[in-house]
């Protein structure tokens, strides 16, 4: 107790007045830096952003300005490249992979992959399949099984992972294998059960609110959603006594937010051939803010985030790291099945070769491609959104432009050796910034 309270006078008598006496001081409240170079206007925002690319914080920046590239080349080659047709296949046709990419943004964050989600995409179109259409089980009951299918493979993944000390690569490998035989075996003798007219499965990727109201009203919503979100961040901010963003900077952020979702809504709707809203982009969509909300507000997305940065450090911290694992692997397999069930309504019905070919690297490739780490403790949801559109306007420019497919394999190889480039030596800046 002495030693303690001898500690600040010693202190005192060198950085005081000369006497001997500490002088009185406030306790100095911790403020972020990064908020308050904001409040310099123009100037501040600049600093920070060369702050960040030094440091190889890039973010989304590099997938945001490739998208800007594939938009002005293919639209210089194409006209109707940026047309509502074109733009609405693109929004379809990025579904049911992009919801199967998002589950391996989780994995990726753990740092870890998952090799098995285009089978168990197959499995669980299987499912659905073998139930509503050859034994007529009621169809959104099929859907909800096929779902809990994939939650079964993934969680069995997780736990041959996490608790038999199994590598992740080996088990899903194994996975990989096994589920696409079980997928083979559940099709029997028919080599593809097609998808009923009118069912829920053909509705996923096929149904379009012809109301106008249903695209503005969802841009509407979005941009509320988000306003709501900064200044929700900005009160808690401000109750907690710490630096917020200024006015400015929110509304800055929610006119370009506002500018983005009804120029969107404005193409589906608006321009001659526009079929309205695709339901199957709603549904990505409420996949997304479901998952981004499990990620960056609760504590089971900041565990995740934790155990991917240092699985010992987490566990010395008090978290079950063995749980994480295996949940993360279960949602991934649950997401695999629902995505496995946009692909059987966009190719006509369940297959026994559906979640096969290229589907595995075209998950992988999105997640990366979007921003998520290789490395593990990194990553956004929206990763999975922004990859998938690079990828699926990369195939539809090509295919508007009479291009094989070997071309658009090349090009998205090409593609994803260039963000795994990206993501590494943004990771080395970080380490001689001295802030990975």
């Amino acid at each position: 107790m002495s030693d303690l309270t001898k500690t600040p006078r010693r202190r005192g008598a060198h950085a005081g007045n000369g006497n001997g006496t500490a002088p009185s001081a406030a306790p100095v409240p911790a403020v972020d830096p990064r908020l308050l170079v904001r409040e310099e206007g123009l100037k501040g925002y600049w600093t920070e952003f060369t702050r960040k690319v030094r440091g190889g914080e890039l973010g989304s920046l590099p997938v945001l300005i490739g998208l800007i590239v594939i938009a002005i080349v293919f639209q210089s080659q194409n006209s109707n490249f940026l047309s509502a047709s074109s733009i609405a296949n693109i929004a379809v046709y990025s579904s049911g992979l992009g919801i199967m990419a998002v589950g391996i943004v989780f994995v990726l964050i753990l740092g870890e992959i998952d090799l098995s989600v285009g089978s168990v995409a197959g499995v669980g179109a299987a499912v659905w399949a073998v139930l509503s259409v050859t034994n007529g089980v009621n169809d959104l009951l099929a859907v909800l099984i096929a779902v809990l299918a994939g939650l079964g493979l993934g969680l069995l993944h997780g736990f041959f992972f996490a608790k038999i000390g199994v590598p992740a690569f080996v088990v899903t490998l194994a996975g990989f294998l096994g589920w696409s035989g079980l997928q083979i075996w559940l099709m029997g003798n028919e080599g593809s059960i097609n998808t009923p007219t009118g069912s829920l499965v053909e509705n996923l990727t096929g149904y379009y609110f012809a109301d106008k109201a249903a695209a503005y009203g969802l841009a509407a919503a979005a941009v509320l959603a988000y306003a709501g979100s900064l200044l929700l961040d900005s009160r808690r901010r401000r109750a907690a006594a710490l630096p917020t963003r200024p006015a400015g900077e929110i509304v800055l952020r929610t006119g370009v937010v506002a500018v983005l979702c009804f120029a969107v809504a404005y193409v589906l709707n608006e321009p001659a051939g526009a079929r309205g809203l695709p339901l199957a982009l709603v549904l990505f969509l409420a996949v997304l803010v479901a998952a981004d909300f499990v990620a960056r507000r609760t504590t089971f997305g900041r565990k995740v985030f934790a155990v991917g940065g240092s699985a010992e450090a987490a566990r010395r911290a008090g978290i079950n790291v063995d749980r994480i694992r295996i949940t993360v692997f279960g949602l991934s397999g649950l997401l695999a099945a629902f995505g496995g069930l946009f692909v059987a309504s966009l190719s006509g019905g369940a297959t026994k070769s559906l979640g096969g070919g290229n589907t595995l690297m075209l998950v992988i490739a999105a997640a990366v491609i979007g921003g998520t780490s290789l490395f593990g403790g990194r990553g956004k949801v929206w990763s999975a959104l922004l990859g998938m559109i690079v990828i699926q306007s990369i195939q539809q420019g090509l295919n508007m432009l009479g291009m094989a497919s070997e071309i658009q394999f090349m090009i998205t190889g090409a593609v994803l050796l260039a963000a795994v480039v990206i993501d590494s030596v943004s990771r080395r800046t970080q380490k001689t910034a001295g802030r990975a």
